[in-house]
């Protein structure tokens, strides 16, 4: 195998380890009559009906999840649900229905998931105290779920979070952003439910896990925060391009009262995977194969391209000093940022965008020698294109090279699919079910085995 097969395997790896219908199926356990989610045990004969609903680029296998280990000891009737999800996550089940919320690729709030989301808070609101309500939040979730305030229309929405995310906003602003516009999140879900209980199974795309962030916090109660809010659109963009909609409806909640939104349900938020779990299975299949593990966390964040260059500069300066190993294998976890400011961009995404920056931070392709370099989302998606990530070793960038390809022209231009397409350099899996950010490897073998 090369080292491009290498980093490939041990990514995948890390990925599977993240399975959105192994995590739930885990977590939620049926003993007889008993329903174990955690350290909560449920009466399953004391439980009217059991409506499932969600949002997010795991969701459909958490739902399937849910089926598989509930279907068994429910009559039919008792189980139903729905779990807006991307188009091309949307399978048949038996009774949780998956509605497509926005095309492939297209991170964004759509008119279909407003309606998807306007079925989903019909559903919590027409349960019983009898009932129980299984909430399923992974990534994505934020976009996925959408409900916009009173008096904010989808687009002034839409061009809020925008210009926010071509500003390089960090996620758990943007996301206090967006939950001070919405109707469903920052606990609102929660707030709408009307079963006794209530409990949410996340997975966490969020570096440091934060609940109240993770899908923008709808099963977590919070108070409003509209002065935040508006300090975060001042910040990171110019107030005059911010629909005027939007401004005054933060200056009108300023006005009012910071209490939180009361919820009448036993609310229960329980995390079943995250970006360290992957990291975790990716030294493990790294060590396996014979790689030395140098463990760089979960929580790397920055621009995307800056990044990739520190990462292979480390790479490089471990490969220097530790001659006694003769195979290592970096790996990181978390989620930078593309900062696109004002420009027209490219197509690409944060994670090809990394390995670019890399690639014009060592354009040389003796640099590459014995090296490979992989960044991919753990959700089989990077920015609106069809691809995961991307990779980068010594024949690629003498491809490039050869092509007259020069790395920092198109990473001026954050056009990093149109630089790793034609040298077949882009990742590409489809959807994988699942969704705890980024996972990268970084390999270096001194024996010189085929790069």
């Amino acid at each position: 195998m090369s080292l491009r097969d290498d980093a490939i395997a041990i990514w995948k790896a890390g990925v599977a380890a993240v399975d959105s219908c192994a995590a739930v199926q885990r977590s939620v356990v049926v003993d007889d009559s008993v329903l174990r989610i955690g350290a909560i045990s449920i009466d399953l004969r004391r439980v009217g009906r059991v409506e499932v609903v969600g949002a997010g680029k795991a969701g459909a296998g958490m739902a399937e999840g849910i089926e598989q280990t509930l279907l068994p000891r429910l009559h039919s009737d008792q189980l139903s649900g729905w779990v807006n999800v991307p188009a091309d996550c949307v399978r048949p089940l038996q009774q949780i229905h998956l509605h497509a919320a926005r095309p492939a690729g297209l991170n964004e709030p759509t008119q279909q998931g407003v309606e998807g989301t306007c079925e989903i808070l019909a559903r919590v609101s027409s349960l019983k105290s009898n009932d129980m309500c299984l909430v399923l939040i992974s990534g994505g979730a934020s976009a996925l779920l959408c409900s916009p305030a009173a008096g904010i229309s989808l687009q002034d929405k839409l061009t809020v979070t925008r210009l926010l995310a071509a500003a390089g906003t960090p996620i758990h602003e943007l996301n206090l952003v967006r939950t001070e516009l919405s109707q469903v999140k920052g606990g609102r879900l929660a707030a709408a439910c009307r079963a006794g209980i209530l409990i949410a199974l996340i997975i966490s795309d969020v570096i440091g896990d934060p609940l109240d962030v993770i899908g923008s916090g709808p099963t977590v109660p919070a108070p409003p925060r509209p002065r935040q809010a508006l300090e975060i659109l001042r910040q990171r963009t110019e107030l005059t391009r911010i629909p005027q909609s939007v401004l005054q409806f933060l200056d009108a909640q300023c006005s009012k009262p910071a209490v939180e939104t009361p919820v009448s349900s036993a609310v229960t938020n329980l995390l079943v995977a995250s970006n360290r779990s992957a990291v975790d299975a990716a030294a493990r299949q790294a060590q396996f194969m014979g790689y030395a593990v140098i463990d760089l966390g979960s929580a790397d964040c920055g621009e995307a391209s800056v990044r990739g260059q520190w990462l292979t500069q480390l790479a490089h300066d471990h490969a220097t000093r530790s001659n006694h190993w003769a195979r290592i294998c970096l790996l990181s976890g978390g989620e930078p940022t593309v900062n696109i400011g004002q420009k027209t961009p490219g197509r690409g995404g944060r994670n090809q965008e990394f390995v670019l920056g890399a690639i014009a931070g060592f354009p040389d392709p003796s640099q590459w020698q014995n090296m490979t370099l992989l960044a991919g989302g753990t959700d089989g998606e990077d920015g609106p294109t069809d691809a995961a990530g991307a990779f980068a070793d010594q024949q690629l960038v003498k491809t490039a090279v050869a092509g007259n390809l020069h790395a920092e022209e198109f990473l001026k231009r954050h056009d990093s699919y149109s630089y790793f397409e034609p040298v077949h350099g882009l990742l590409k899996t489809g959807p994988t079910h699942t969704n705890v950010m980024d996972l990268r490897v970084c390999l270096y073998d001194a024996s010189g085995g085929d790069n």
